[in-house]
This record gives C-alpha cells, sequence and structure tokens, in this order.
C-alpha cells in the first residue's frame, strides 16, 4: 500500500507541474494577443502614414483610394502568384511527412521585399546567419553546427522559442529551402532573390509553420509567429539598405541536405571565370588594334589603286 500512495503522489505532482506549465503557456498566450491586436492598429495607421507620404496615395476613405488599390493590388497578386507558386514547387508543393509538417493544419506567411542593392548582396548578407540578432529583434543567437545545419534561440512575445535548421536545398544568388524541427513546432519555408534591375532586389520569403500542442495551436490562431516574421523580414531590408560593408556570403550550393559544392570551390571557379573573361578582352582588343594597322588590300592581295592614282595626280 504505502508504494502504490507513494507512486499515486508522484504521478499527482507531475501531473500539477504539467497543469502549472500549461497555465503559464496560456497566459502568455493571452498577453501576446492583446499586445499583438495593439501592435497591428498601430502598425496599420503607420503603412497608411508613410504610403501617403513616400507615393502620394490617399488614405483610406478619401477619393482615389479604390483606384489606387485595385491597380497595385492587381500588379501584387500576380507577382505574389507567380513567385509563391514556384516556392511551393520547390518547398514540396505544400506536402508533409504524416506526423510532422502535415499532420495538422499550417499557417502559412508570404512576404515580398524590394531592396536596393544587387542581388549578389541580399543574398550573401541572408547566408550571414550569426548576423540576424544583430538586427532582427525576435532572433536572440545563432549558432552553425556545419554548412547545413544551425541552431536558433529566438523570441515571440514573452514565449522563447528554439529550433535546429536544416538546409535542404541553396542555390547562390536565386534560393534557399530550409526545414527547421523545435519543441513548439515544425517550419518549412523558401526565400527567393528575384533582380529587378542591376541595384534593386526583390526577396520573397514564404513559410509554412505547423504548431505543436494547444496552446501553441490556439495562439497560432492570433498569428503572432507571423507577425513577429514579417516585422524581422522589414528589419533586415533596413540593415542590408544601410549596410557600410560588403559581406562575405556563402557561395556554395547544396542539394537535397548534402553540400554538392564547397564554398572555397565555388569561389576558385569564380576566380577562374573572371581572369578567362579578362584575357579574351585582351585579345580581342589586340585584334581590333592589328585590324585598324592593316592596309586595305583588293581582291589580287596588292594594296588599293586609289593611292596610285592619288600619287600620280600630285606628280
Amino acid at each position: 500500500m504505502a508504494k502504490t500512495d507513494r507512486a499515486s503522489g508522484d504521478g499527482g505532482g507531475s501531473g500539477m507541474d504539467m497543469l502549472r506549465d500549461e497555465l503559464m503557456d496560456y497566459l502568455g498566450a493571452q498577453i501576446e494577443s492583446l499586445a499583438d491586436k495593439a501592435g497591428d492598429k498601430l502598425s496599420d495607421v503607420t503603412d497608411q502614414l508613410l504610403d501617403t507620404a513616400e507615393n502620394g496615395s490617399p488614405l483610406p476613405g478619401l477619393p482615389g483610394g479604390g483606384i489606387m488599390k485595385s491597380l497595385v493590388g492587381g500588379k501584387l497578386k500576380g507577382m505574389k502568384d507567380n513567385v509563391v507558386g514556384k516556392a511551393k514547387d520547390l518547398m514540396g508543393g505544400g506536402g508533409g511527412k504524416s506526423g510532422k509538417s502535415g499532420g495538422g493544419k499550417s499557417m502559412n506567411m508570404v512576404e515580398a521585399l524590394d531592396v536596393g542593392v544587387p542581388v549578389r548582396t541580399a543574398y550573401d548578407h541572408w547566408t550571414q546567419y550569426e548576423a540576424f540578432s544583430d538586427f532582427a529583434k525576435g532572433v536572440r543567437s545563432v549558432s552553425k553546427e556545419d554548412e547545413v545545419h544551425s541552431d536558433w534561440k529566438a523570441k515571440v512575445g514573452p514565449s522563447s522559442r528554439s529550433w535546429k535548421a536544416t538546409v535542404q536545398e541553396q542555390v547562390p544568388d536565386e534560393r534557399i529551402v530550409w526545414t527547421s524541427e523545435g519543441a513548439k513546432g515544425t517550419t518549412r519555408g523558401c526565400v527567393s532573390f528575384h533582380e529587378v534591375t542591376s541595384d534593386l532586389t526583390r526577396i520573397v520569403l514564404v513559410v509554412e509553420y505547423y504548431p505543436s500542442g494547444f496552446f501553441e495551436k490556439t495562439g497560432n490562431l492570433w498569428r503572432a509567429q507571423g507577425r513577429r516574421l514579417r516585422l524581422d523580414f522589414k528589419l533586415f531590408q533596413r540593415y542590408v539598405t544601410f549596410a557600410d560593408e560588403e559581406p562575405e556570403g556563402w557561395r556554395g550550393e547544396i542539394r537535397d541536405g548534402e553540400v554538392v559544392r564547397t564554398h572555397e570551390e565555388a569561389v576558385e571557379e569564380e576566380e577562374a571565370d573572371e581572369e578567362e573573361g579578362e584575357e579574351e578582352g585582351e585579345e580581342e582588343g589586340e585584334d581590333e588594334y592589328d585590324e585598324e594597322q592593316e592596309p586595305y588590300e583588293g581582291e589580287d592581295g596588292d594594296v588599293d589603286e586609289d593611292e596610285d592614282e592619288y600619287e600620280e595626280e600630285e606628280e
């Protein structure tokens, strides 16, 4: 009997601890919800004021607002459908393994931003994961195990998160596709880089988030994670725009979660291509110079007869 009572007591204590943890998560989610709702209202007003100041578009309720919204919305929708469709194809078409990413309801987050730098500069900045904590308020720290795996620690509202990320595909200056596993949920994401002009890059971020746990799923309804991601994405835009130095990005390539070309190999290939291009340019310049120096010859190989006639006229 003593053993049975002691076992029951231990089980009761463990149950109380679990209930207390769940209650703390629930209260944190409630606080996070109230803060996010207030932040959304303030963010909406700020976005409207910035849009009016930068683009001259009218505020809602003023004449012309509907026309401007239709024009801009149509262009953005076309761009988003095209790029997001490609990103989802890269991520596996939206499906997942049963019991993990594809086993429950997900939250899809899609963001697109333009950055006033070349594609290579934007891409190289993104590959510097350890620097994310310098500008992203939600990221506490990032440590890379190797070229494929990295450990992340973040904070969303009052809740702390940690997860392990794995790069599934990485093509320099084009895209990075990854998956992550954490105690609060799993994600699949894709960031792609698109050249608009030589000094303007469009970055498109697509993330699927699969929450784990009752309270995490409840918090998912308030989209707190999406708001945090959107804000940090805008901070990345500002960070890249005003960066003082060009980053030294990771130029390797990853396919199916394995490195198929290292950073050193990629740099050597780029340097070899540059040297070959310079040599070809020098040879073309020499050929053009030689052609300008050679006199024009007729079909019989002699110098043009016009020169002989000119000399006779002078005599």
